[in-house]
C-alpha cells in the first residue's frame, strides 16, 4: 500500500515490535544462578601482596654445586596453593632462601633472596625473572656444569633453579622434542660416536658431559651439545640446526 506524504517531514524514528520479543520475567531460579555465578567469579584468589602468608608452605629444595666454591648452595622455593579443593586451583611460588656454608656472597644473596620473594607476592607473570637472572654474566668467566651446560655466572645458575621449579608447578612449558626429533638426535648421536671411534680409540666422550667430547657449544640451550654431522650443526641436546 502507498503513502502519499503531504507534509514536511521534520522528525523520524524506528519502531520496535515488541510484541515478536516478549521480555522474560527474572525468576528466582535465573536470579540464583547469576548471583552464584558471579560470587563464584568473584571468590577467585588471584596472586597478590596483600595474600597473608599461611602457617604451612609446599616447598622444593635445590642443592647448587659450583667450581666457583668448596661449597654448594641450597636453593629453597616455597609455593601457596590458591583456592584450594575448587577448579581454579593453582600453586604458585610465594618465597625463596639459600643457604649455604660459604659466607662470601651473603649479603648480595639475602638481598636477592629479599627482591625474588618480593616479586613472587606480587603477583601476575613472574617467569620474566629467569631470564633476567641467566643473562647476568660473571667478569671472570663462567663455567660448564654437570652435563655440559654453560652457566655464565653463580646468579645465572640460581636462576636456573627457579627455571626449573616454575616447569615442575606448570608454570613454564617444558619445550620437549617430539618423538620423531628424538630419534633423528638419537641417530646423529649414534653416528657421531661411531665415526669418532673408528677415527681415533682416544676419542671418548667426557666424563663431565652427557655428549660427546668433540661438542661445540649450543647458544640455543647454552649446552656443549652441538655436533658436526652431514657438514651440518646440530645440537644433540636441544634439536637446533644450523640447517634449519
Amino acid at each position: 500500500m502507498t503513502i502519499k506524504i503531504e507534509h514536511k517531514i521534520v522528525d523520524y524514528g524506528v519502531i520496535e515490535d515488541k510484541a515478536a520479543v516478549p521480555e522474560q520475567p527474572a525468576t528466582e531460579e535465573t536470579a540464583s544462578v547469576e548471583t552464584g555465578a558471579a560470587d563464584a567469579a568473584s571468590n577467585v584468589v588471584h596472586m597478590h601482596e596483600k595474600v597473608e602468608r599461611p602457617d604451612f608452605l609446599l616447598g622444593s629444595t635445590y642443592k647448587v654445586k659450583t667450581p666457583l666454591s668448596e661449597h654448594a648452595l641450597y636453593v629453597t622455593i616455597n609455593d601457596i596453593v590458591l583456592n584450594r579443593g575448587t577448579p581454579h586451583e593453582k600453586r604458585r611460588p610465594f618465597e625463596v632462601f639459600i643457604n649455604s656454608k660459604n659466607m662470601d656472597h651473603f649479603q648480595w644473596i639475602v638481598a636477592l633472596t629479599r627482591i625474588i620473594s618480593a616479586v613472587f607476592r606480587k603477583g601476575g607473570d613472574v617467569t620474566f625473572l629467569v631470564e633476567e637472572l641467566r643473562s647476568v654474566f660473571d667478569p671472570r668467566g663462567g663455567y660448564f656444569k654437570k652435563g655440559g651446560k654453560y652457566m655464565p655466572s653463580l646468579v645465572a645458575e640460581i636462576g636456573d633453579a627457579i627455571e626449573h621449579h616454575l616447569k615442575n608447578i606448570g608454570m613454564i612449558q617444558a619445550d620437549e622434542l617430539e618423538p620423531h626429533q628424538k630419534a633423528h638426535i638419537e641417530q646423529k648421536r649414534k653416528e657421531y660416536e661411531a665415526f669418532a671411534t673408528a677415527d681415533s680409540a682416544d676419542d671418548q666422550p667426557q666424563a663431565s658431559s652427557d655428549f660427546p667430547a668433540g661438542a661445540q657449544l649450543c647458544g640455543k640451550c647454552q649446552t656443549k651439545a652441538m655436533i658436526q654431522m652431514d657438514g651440518c650443526l646440530t645440537c644433540l641436546n636441544c634439536g637446533e640446526s644450523k640447517c634449519g
